[in-house]
């Protein structure tokens, strides 16, 4: 009898085991981390010279480093495509000003509403301020948001409040809103913990004002470092918490910059002693080139560098594949699923990306990109430089390019979508011709 009961017991052992190493590969709870203004010339695991980030890339040393990834140079465009999917011309999200008015949950579903019906539980974690309304209104079953951004203390003209879940809270002295956050993160597992989740985590760092972070030294003359370290650790504290928890064999990590390093710091943004080309809010590698580092404990090769081009809005169905969801049958979706390849697996790779901001936008593959003037750039000594093409050239492989990257503008034909009213630079200006666009946009 007591032999019986002890392979019972084995035996529903053996299953609770393959139960949860199914859900592992079925319904990965996933982890979005966003870093604020962070381009590769910042990332130790991509050559960075500048900063240390063990943390970060002891993920990539462990995992999956994505070297061509790619998102919309500014803040609130770059969020808009990695939460719908969809690029700037479709969403209205074509700058920083019609990102508040024009995307609005009534016309584009967001990451949490693709992932509800396959009993994911949700959260949204940080700054949200470019993008309309709250968080709960895209789905997310809970948030903790602020308004603007590089919110640290509060001291800061926006950093006297948050909103929790509907209520106002108030960022107490000498309180740091990057733990503030990381404390409500690990909240957030510690409850959920046995339903599968998807956690957005937009972090504060390294957005400007940069100020002391609780490590810094007095007189600290080095607080940008400061803050790219502080942001480490917090990636550190972070899976200590997912192995506390006995999460981080289920959990898949996904880490990315929201856009490439700010003007201020882009000098030192520099890999192998060369500065990359360009900074935030420009359409060059500077300004889209990001990191992208995944991460999932069994599944995900170790210390694999994937140089096919990926770009943000690919988010959406490599995570509604990952878990089992649909696309939304009526709606255009931009990205491609790059799941095949967290898993080890070819799948079909990206021929180009494209990238667009304010009336500007291009199209980019391997070697050669277009642009909405049709002009053609070699990109060989990428992400250093770019050298134009002379529109005669005779070259083969530019002539070939020019054909293969003008088809895919023509298929995409941003110029027939929602065409931006702002001054050129998709940054903050003529609030007043984007209310009337939203405004058009509700009409329509």
């Amino acid at each position: 009898m007591m032999r019986g009961l002890s392979l019972l017991v084995l035996l529903c052992g053996f299953a609770t085991t393959v139960h949860a190493a199914t859900k592992s590969i079925d319904k990965p709870n996933i982890i979005f981390i966003l870093a604020d203004d962070y381009g590769i010339g910042e990332v130790g695991a991509y050559g960075g010279d500048a900063y240390k980030t063990p943390n970060i890339d002891a993920l990539a040393k462990t995992g999956i480093r994505f070297s061509h990834a790619y998102t919309v140079p500014l803040c609130g465009p770059s969020r808009a495509q990695i939460l719908s999917g969809r690029y700037p011309f479709r969403t209205g999200a074509t700058n920083q000003d019609a990102t508040g008015v024009i995307p609005m949950p009534d016309r584009e579903i967001f990451m949490p509403r693709i992932l509800k019906p396959a009993g994911y539980v949700t959260t949204m974690i940080g700054k949200w301020g470019q993008l309309p309304l709250r968080a709960a209104d895209y789905g997310f079953d809970d948030y903790l948001q602020f308004k603007g951004s590089g919110i640290y203390w509060n001291t800061q003209l926006k950093g006297g409040t948050y909103e929790v879940n509907g209520n106002t809270v108030k960022l107490r002295d000498k309180e740091y809103m990057p733990d503030v956050m990381h404390k409500h993160l690990v909240n957030f597992l510690e409850k959920n913990r046995s339903k599968p989740f998807y956690a957005y985590y937009s972090l504060s760092e390294v957005h400007n004002e940069i100020l002391p972070t609780p490590d810094s030294v007095p007189g600290s003359k080095t607080l940008y470092a400061d803050n790219v370290h502080y942001m480490d650790k917090l990636v550190g504290k972070l899976m200590d918490e997912l192995e506390r928890l006995h999460l981080r064999e289920n959990t898949l990590i996904v880490f990315f910059g929201d856009n490439g390093t700010a003007a201020a710091q882009a000098r030192m943004a520099t890999i192998g002693g060369r500065q990359i080309h360009g900074s935030k809010g420009m359409m060059l590698e500077g300004g889209s080139r990001v990191p992208l580092i995944a991460n999932w404990k069994g599944v995900t090769p170790v210390g694999v560098v994937v140089d096919n081009p990926i770009d943000s809005s690919d988010f959406l169905p490599t995570f509604a594949e990952i878990t089992g969801t649909a696309l939304p049958a009526k709606t255009i979706i931009d990205g491609h699923s790059f799941a095949p390849q967290l898993r080890g697996q070819p799948g079909q790779k990206r021929d180009w990306i494209f990238t667009q901001l304010a009336r500007k936008w291009q199209v980019q593959e391997a070697g050669f990109k277009l642009n909405e003037s049709g002009e053609l750039f070699n990109m060989a000594d990428e992400p250093f430089g770019q050298t134009l093409v002379d529109k005669d050239s005779k070259d083969p492989a530019a002539v070939a390019a020019r054909v293969r990257l003008q088809r895919a503008l023509e298929s995409l034909n941003p110029a027939g979508g929602f065409l931006d009213q702002g001054d050129g630079t998709g940054r903050h200006e003529n609030k007043d011709k984007d209310k009337k666009l939203a405004n058009k946009a509700k009409e329509d």
